[in-house]
């Protein structure tokens, strides 16, 4: 080995040792699992601390359509399967399962991360709790619960900004960087450090930016309101009243610790698309109320706010929820996740559709491009 190249191996000895301290000193040791593990996939529940989420002790299992998987695919529908890497396919028609299929050994049992569908669980519980009467209405400061929200400009921030996307919060919605708070808050394991550190940066109100952050702070909303923590009050208000027939698993930052609310819900095709039911029949489950009926309207309204992409009108987001209204006639509301995951709900016609995979299409506007091949696909499979 030459001098030149022993000076190289020097330099590049010493950069590694002066980053390692960097990021030593800066608190930021998690980038060397987000290295590890690179992207978020759908069985990350293997690499992080899990609460679980106990199923009922009897299930309410879901009827089966008469037609029950003797209806053919659409050919779009096959292509769009085989293309996208899916674990699960399952539709709803009448409150009875249709058609389901599954792939790389997954089934109707295998938990699977649904990423950001977990958002619009949030909200859910979010509307469970003001029927609870643990916060007053999304008119509440979030100040009353979480004290650095007290003083400044957060200070103006209440529940309907964070449920609306709009808090003004200067979250760093990145997933490639290693240094953004999102994956921080991923692969990261204080969340509480990452959310103490938001200040507010525009007006809350006024305009409609994506910010995982915004449901993470509702979580401790929640915790705070409800005195449980979100799986224990998800497990209570939500999995055991609509019957779940498996535990779920929400993703923690650590032992004992806050679940990741902006992702990470664990669950199966079945389990999941009984949360699409419930905002189908408007909260209201076999003659129980669990979400009210005007929360849940509220939730599929557009929030009518200023998109910080291209300045428009938002008519495509509610409380969580994303929204296509007037899509061919039909006004859908739908939860999705990073890869691919969706609940969607199309009321005219009593579907629900729930598909989960590692792949999702490329974007038109605010949607991504498969959302409409699988609605398309469904309603032709229907008629």
């Amino acid at each position: 080995m030459n001098l030149k190249t022993k000076r190289y191996g020097l330099g590049a000895l010493l950069l590694l040792g002066l980053m390692a301290a960097w990021l030593h000193m800066a608190d930021k040791n998690y980038v060397y699992k987000a290295l590890i593990y690179n992207l978020a996939n759908i069985d990350d529940n293997t690499i992080f601390d899990q609460r679980k989420i106990d199923a009922p002790f009897t299930a309410q299992p879901w009827p089966l359509a008469e037609k029950y998987n003797l209806v053919q695919l659409p050919q779009e529908l096959e292509q769009l399967n085989e293309e996208m890497d899916p674990v699960a396919f399952l539709v709803v028609k009448d409150d009875s399962i249709l058609y389901e299929q599954y792939w790389d050994g997954y089934s109707d049992e295998s938990l699977s991360n649904a990423f950001s569908v977990a958002k619009s669980i949030v909200s859910m519980l979010v509307g469970v709790a003001i029927k609870e009467g643990h916060i007053k209405s999304v008119e509440q400061p979030v100040g009353d619960f979480l004290p650095r929200f007290r003083k400044g400009d957060k200070a103006k921030i209440k529940i309907k900004h964070l449920l609306w996307m709009s808090s003004g919060l200067n979250w760093d919605e990145s997933y490639i960087n290693p240094l953004s708070m999102t994956t921080e808050a991923y692969y990261g394991s204080n969340l509480k450090k990452v959310i103490n550190r938001l200040e507010a940066e525009e007006e809350p109100g006024k305009k409609f930016i994506y910010k995982s952050g915004d449901t993470q702070v509702l979580a401790f909303v929640l915790q705070q309101a409800t005195g449980m923590s979100l799986s224990e009050y998800a497990e209570e208000k939500l999995w055991k009243p609509l019957g779940a027939a498996q535990d779920a698993e929400w993703s923690i930052d650590q032992p004992e610790g806050m679940e990741k609310a902006y992702c990470c819900f664990f669950s199966n095709a079945r389990d999941l698309a009984r949360l699409g039911k419930l905002y189908l029949h408007n909260g209201v489950w076999n003659g129980d109320t669990i979400v009210p009926p005007a929360y849940v309207k509220a939730s599929l309204t557009p929030n009518g706010l200023i998109n910080s992409e291209d300045g428009k009108k938002v008519d495509f987001y509610g409380y969580q929820w994303w929204l296509v209204p007037d899509y061919k006639g039909q006004d859908i509301f739908y939860a999705r996740g990073i890869l691919g995951q969706y609940i969607i709900v199309i009321p005219e016609k009593g579907i629900i559709l729930v598909r989960l995979g590692r792949q999702r299409g490329g974007w038109t506007g605010e949607h991504p491009s498969d959302l409409f091949d699988m609605i398309d696909g469904v309603n032709k499979m229907v008629d």
